[in-house]
């Protein structure tokens, strides 16, 4: 099952399609350009059902195969959305939205897929129903979780799901992937600590949030090195600090913090949270200081199902003709996640091949991989549907 030499040839359309994706970026679930463009190729391939608005504004389209006796329904997903950055890299299809640009690669997903939805409609080598899936808002906004809530797999009845993700750093058309967690589950947190501002010649008639706060972000630091086993992957970090006053003699009222937690267990992902709540209120307290927390949760941990990743890895390494990489678990977040909750199935990488990192503004997707990308998201469908 190598790459499909008609994907092959359609290799340059399949581009263009990706550089009008990439030179009109929308962000989470505005994505309306983009959704009617993916709506209006659906149709003209010849797809059986092309649905708009599932999950505010996802895109659903079924294509049924030559035989569906087998009663099998595979879904194949790609995400549409792009990120709010400026684009720094100059090119010809550069986006013409200020402060948005396809900064990880969707735009390539988006075409990848439509591509293979063009190749299975003409074709239908299969025995049983496609359903692939365009996703609004991965990028903060469970765009995923919004279809499923939608009732995208019962409604179409949906058996296992593969997504891909485009990946820098891996040979371009090479692929990775590994069973069990792979991407972590996210939350945020917001902190606020009020004290009692005052002047900065007079600390000892102030409660400092500044001194309150910094403790916190040290103490923070603790939860990784001293309460979660050593082989349990979590990440706390701070990333904003910010206070009430930007004076220089001013000790000021409160101070905001901001930050997120990553984790690939529930059980850590939980103690984290406890841990958090136990030193801030227990800092703020012990400076004379309050402290309020706003703790959400993100993204659960994405996890492949064994046998699926096994699938994947096979149908992968036929076509690249290459080992398929066994990666380790990565601590960014992947929404993709709530789809594998619902459904068995399993996620899969692309090497993008030497090339700035996702969510850089110098980023750009490598469209010599679009035959490799798409011939898989075909070899998912006809090999877990063969054709008796």
């Amino acid at each position: 099952m190598p790459v499909k030499n008609r994907i092959a040839e359609m290799q340059p359309e399949i581009a263009a399609w990706r550089r009008d994706f990439h030179e009109n970026p929308e962000l989470l679930y505005e994505v309306h350009r983009t959704a009617g463009v993916v709506a209006d190729r659906l149709r003209a391939f010849g797809c059986d059902e092309v649905v708009t608005g599932i999950g505010r504004t996802g895109v659903v389209g079924v294509i049924r195969g030559r035989q569906t006796g087998s009663g099998r329904v595979v879904g194949l997903r790609a995400d549409m959305d792009a990120l709010p950055i400026t684009e720094t890299t100059g090119l010809p299809h550069a986006s013409k939205t200020p402060g948005v640009m396809h900064a990880c690669g969707h735009d390539g997903h988006t075409a990848m897929l439509l591509g293979a939805a063009q190749y299975l409609a003409e074709t239908r080598n299969f025995d049983g129903t496609v359903v692939v899936m365009f996703q609004p808002a991965e990028e903060g906004g469970a765009g995923a979780r919004a279809m499923c809530q939608d009732g995208m797999m019962d409604r179409w009845g949906v058996q296992e799901v593969y997504g891909m993700h485009n990946w820098p750093g891996i040979p371009a058309g090479q692929f990775a992937i590994r069973p069990g967690p792979f991407f972590a589950a996210t939350n945020t947190f917001t902190i606020t600590i009020t004290g009692r501002g005052g002047h900065a010649a007079k600390p000892h008639d102030t409660v400092d949030p500044t001194v309150v706060a910094s403790q916190i972000v040290l103490a923070l630091q603790s939860i990784a090195s001293r309460n979660a086993d050593p082989l349990d992957s979590i990440v706390v970090s701070v990333t904003s600090f910010v206070t009430s006053s930007q004076a220089f003699n001013v000790i000021p009222q409160s101070v905001q913090l901001k930050g997120t937690v990553r984790t690939l267990l529930k059980e850590t992902r939980a103690q984290a949270e406890q841990r958090i709540r136990a030193i801030v209120g227990n800092t703020a307290a012990a400076y004379g200081a309050t402290a309020d927390i706003d703790y959400i949760e993100g993204y659960p941990v994405m996890a492949n199902h064994p046998d699926e990743t096994d699938h994947a890895r096979a149908v992968a390494a036929e076509i690249s003709g290459q080992p398929v990489l066994e990666v380790a678990p990565t601590m960014g977040g992947e929404d993709f996640a709530y789809m594998l909750e619902e459904r068995p199935g399993a996620y899969i990488l692309v090497g993008n091949g030497d090339t700035a990192s996702v969510h850089h503004p110098d980023y750009d997707f490598d469209d010599s991989i679009i035959p490799a990308g798409s011939s898989w998201y075909v070899g998912m469908a006809e090999s877990r549907m063969p054709v008796a």
